[in-house]
């Protein structure tokens, strides 16, 4: 409303449609709810009547809906109902479930205040910001058709008799119609955040974006996780088939070649296709390791415990599969957990142990190093408790000065696939 070209645009327009339009649904409701209290109330002295008392109770829910549409004419943002869905299909679980709501009483209150109340104001607005002083700037005219060029009146307040009185109040009326597009629209602006605030709290928006905002992170992670599958699957069929040939085909050209500068150049290429083969064979496992994909989560554990230069013991006894999410988060927890067990920690040896109870996986990483880590200064356990808290998980890190480091991760989780079925 500050900017220039306001009075230009079609905000005052739309005011004054959601205005005008709010006048005519109030009075619309009044009517009915008047309607719906007189009929409920007249056959409440039967015992037909007395269920259509509840009728009363959610006559607000129609209007609320009708009124979300309406604050489409004056706001960007669409503003949602926050009814829950019935718990099973059917008319008695719909009206038990929006009785018990408080978002159903929030709209039956708004109802009622809208017909009692806000139509009028509604009405009051556009007949004073509107009639008024358009009947000021069609002075002229009025004097030049019903007032034969004598008189006319303005408002029926007072009587103009000459011409240049009737242009000034025609100007005066126009000046007052450009101060009218700025009182409309402060007017439909208060009225609809009066409205979102009845029929849409900001505390259930809020709850609304919070759970939709865990629900994309939560498929960012999947989405994630398969990209990640897919790669480790493109470069273990793929890239690294061809260098196992290629680490065959020069073993054997290194065989048939005669003693010379010939061997010599075969023996380094095929040492250098070896040790690109084995780099990229760690560079898959880093990826996702396929251990972990065919064999699960107890298995993966029990390879990065034996690849690990300190010597780890492992007490992780699971009785089946668990969500992949879960599953790789959890491994790279432990992965990196015995990464930093290696370079940092000056342990002589750690112990990865945890399990599957009561819908929760825990683990835990302990050794007997020299303790003090600090997930602050690069250990790469601040990413890991991001993605850990995406899957509602929780991670947990003790390592006082002179240890031991304890590493503690737990994930809300429920096994897909249990042991019995994975052996059968």
């Amino acid at each position: 409303m500050s900017r220039p070209g306001f009075l230009l645009s079609a905000w005052p327009w739309r005011s004054i449609a959601y205005l005008l339009t709010g006048a005519v649904t109030g009075a619309a409701a009044l009517v009915a709810i008047v309607g719906v209290v007189a009929l409920c109330g007249t056959l409440a002295l039967t015992v037909v009547g007395l269920p259509l008392l509840a009728v009363v109770a959610v006559s607000g829910l129609p209007v609320a809906r009708v009124e979300r549409r309406r604050l489409r004419l004056v706001r960007h943002d669409p503003v949602s109902g926050q009814h829950q869905d019935p718990a099973a299909p059917g008319l008695r679980a719909w009206l038990s479930t929006r009785l018990r709501e408080q978002a159903t009483w929030r709209e039956l209150g708004h109802a009622l205040l809208f017909a009692v109340l806000l139509w009028p104001v509604d009405a009051l607005v556009i007949t004073v910001a509107l009639l008024f002083p358009l009947s000021m700037v069609g002075a002229p005219l009025l004097m030049a058709t019903i007032g034969d060029g004598q008189e006319t009146k303005v408002l029926k307040l007072w009587t103009i008799t000459t011409w240049p009185s009737a242009f000034g109040v025609a100007v005066l009326g126009l000046l007052l119609v450009g101060l009218s597009g700025y009182v409309l629209g402060v007017v439909a602006g208060a009225r609809a955040e009066l409205t979102r605030l009845l029929i849409a709290s900001r505390e259930g928006e809020l709850d609304a974006k919070v759970v939709e905002l865990a629900r994309s992170r939560v498929r960012l992670v999947d989405a994630f996780e398969a990209e990640r599958r897919r790669i480790e699957r493109d470069l273990h069929d793929g890239a690294q088939q061809r260098l196992v040939a290629l680490t065959m085909t020069l073993g054997l050209a290194r065989l048939d070649a005669p003693p010379g500068p010939l061997a010599d150049q075969l023996a380094k290429a095929h040492d250098e296709a070896g040790k690109a083969l084995a780099e990229l064979r760690e560079l898959i496992h880093g990826i996702h390791p396929k251990i972990l994909t065919d064999y699960g989560l107890e298995a993966a554990v029990a390879d990065a415990a034996d690849r690990c230069v300190v010597p780890v013991d492992v007490d992780l006894a699971l009785p089946g599969r668990l969500p992949r999410a879960v599953e790789s988060a959890a491994y790279f927890v432990v992965s990196e957990a015995l990464v930093n067990v290696a370079k940092h920690s000056g342990a002589d040896r750690a112990r990865v142990s945890g399990g599957h109870r009561d819908g929760r996986l825990f683990l835990q990483v302990r050794d007997d190093g020299r303790g003090g880590a600090d997930p602050s200064a690069g250990s790469g356990l601040t990413g890991l408790a991001d993605r850990v808290s995406v899957l509602d998980g929780r991670l947990a890190l003790s390592s006082p000065p002179g240890g031991p480091t304890l590493l503690l991760v737990e994930f809300p989780c429920e096994l897909t696939e249990a042991a019995a079925d994975r052996s059968a």
